[in-house]
């Protein structure tokens, strides 16, 4: 039995994997600069690593960048609440976007 071809990542997927990379860099650099609390640096860590593994279209990757868009739009929501910061509610929509982008039936299918 062959294995499988290597498919390339569906152009939202990399789009979404580029995005937690960036995430991560806006994370690091607002813990350096003290206005983001210290903990951020776990999500930074898992952001990357869910950037990496939905480059390498793997279920873990899927999995991990799932719970960080959603705990991260959680943490967003939570500041909008508390902190009456308004720009961080767009971004949440934006998570909670890509959330609804990510469990699609054909992005699911392409995760091995």
């Amino acid at each position: 039995m062959s294995p499988e071809p290597k498919q390339k990542p569906l152009p939202g997927v990399a789009a979404i994997a580029l995005y937690m990379f960036l995430l991560c860099l806006l994370g690091l650099l607002g813990v350096t600069q003290s206005k983001l609390p210290h903990f951020v640096l776990l999500f930074c860590v898992a952001f990357a690593a869910a950037g990496q593994g939905l480059f390498l279209q793997k279920r873990w990757g899927w999995a991990l960048s799932l719970a960080t868009v959603l705990l991260s739009s959680v943490y967003q929501m939570w500041r909008v609440v508390e902190f009456h910061e308004i720009p961080m509610l767009g971004i949440a929509i934006v998570n909670l976007l890509l959330f609804l982008y990510l469990i699609r039936p054909e992005v699911r299918v392409r995760m091995r």
